[in-house]
């Protein structure tokens, strides 16, 4: 299984809060930690922990948060000789998580705003070798549709995570052979404003309305539904004792998915295992220490047959 990550690297600072501050508000009692992040790197370490092969193009600034994210990739068996030095500071996220696991997440992009279509080029060796290229838009949109661009040209399979969701260029629907909106994203992407509580159903059909491909639509706790050829399936979500922090799971959920493609599963299977990941990264605070290993998946799926 080969999978090429065209995405972020960020070092996450979370603080976790009883309850999150009202405008002006000074609230004591919070906890603090540090760790990385970005949706790029956290899909990649998913896919490399779940046993795929895995090239990661990214980048990161020359500080102790690009050096300690090396580090990491080292040590997960990730390839970041793709990943590019840039001459500004690594992409930091600042977290709040309140009592109830939920989070709010503000960004500074730093180095990942000098990635250019350029850096596609000089990637393309893993992209054109790759089962399937996974995609996320915390980069500048041109990067990741040159990658979706590219791997389309090539015949490689390619999976879009919307995230940060922005609207497309009208090409770029084409180039996308898996897309995993959650909600939100899902109307974000056809030019709508969100509503708070849609139905699944219609945000699939909305969807439908620019895309034709395969669809994952996350749901959360709530599961997802796979639409298909024409077919449409409801994915159970797989249940966790208590929850700790959502902040990966959707990167979790991405990474396993691509790797339950990579090696041939169907859509619906693959989301199957996808949700298992998701769901074990829910459990466990902060987000690498939460990236489930082959047995937290295989477990969890046993424990809901």
């Amino acid at each position: 299984m080969k999978i090429a990550v065209v995405g972020s690297y960020g070092a996450g600072l979370t603080m976790r809060v009883p309850r999150l501050p009202v405008a002006g508000e000074t609230l004591s009692g919070g906890e603090f930690s540090s760790g990385h992040g970005g949706k790029g790197s956290n899909q990649a370490v998913a896919a490399a922990r779940l046993g795929a092969r895995v090239s990661l193009l990214s980048a990161v600034g020359p500080d102790q948060f690009g050096t300690a994210a090396r580090q990491l990739w080292a040590e997960e068996g990730v390839d970041a000789t793709g990943v590019r030095t840039a001459d500004a500071a690594t992409m930091v996220g600042v977290i709040l998580v309140d009592a109830h696991g939920e989070n709010r997440i503000v960004i500074a992009p730093g180095a990942l705003d000098q990635l250019t279509p350029a850096d596609v080029d000089r990637f393309a060796d893993r992209i054109t070798d790759a089962d399937i290229v996974v995609v996320s838009l915390e980069i500048p949109l041109p990067v990741a549709t040159a990658a979706l661009r590219l791997a389309h040209a090539n015949g490689v399979r390619t999976l879009l995570n919307p995230a940060p969701a922005v609207e497309l260029p009208d090409e770029a629907w084409g180039w996308i052979d898996v897309l995993t909106p959650n909600a939100s994203e899902a109307q974000v992407l056809t030019g709508h404003q969100p509503d708070a509580d849609p139905h699944p159903d219609d945000l699939v059909d909305l969807i439908r309305t620019r895309y034709a491909g395969a669809l994952v639509l996350t749901l959360g706790a709530a599961g997802a539904v796979v639409d298909h050829d024409g077919r449409r399936a409801v994915v159970d979500p797989v249940t966790v004792p208590r929850v700790v922090d959502t902040t990966g799971a959707g990167d979790a959920f991405t990474g396993a998915l691509a790797v339950g493609l990579a090696r041939g599963d169907t859509l619906t299977d693959a989301a199957r295992y996808a949700a298992a990941a998701g769901a074990h990264a829910v459990g466990i605070a902060e987000v690498v220490p939460a990236l489930a290993y082959p047995d937290d998946v295989v477990a969890l799926l046993r424990r809901r047959e």
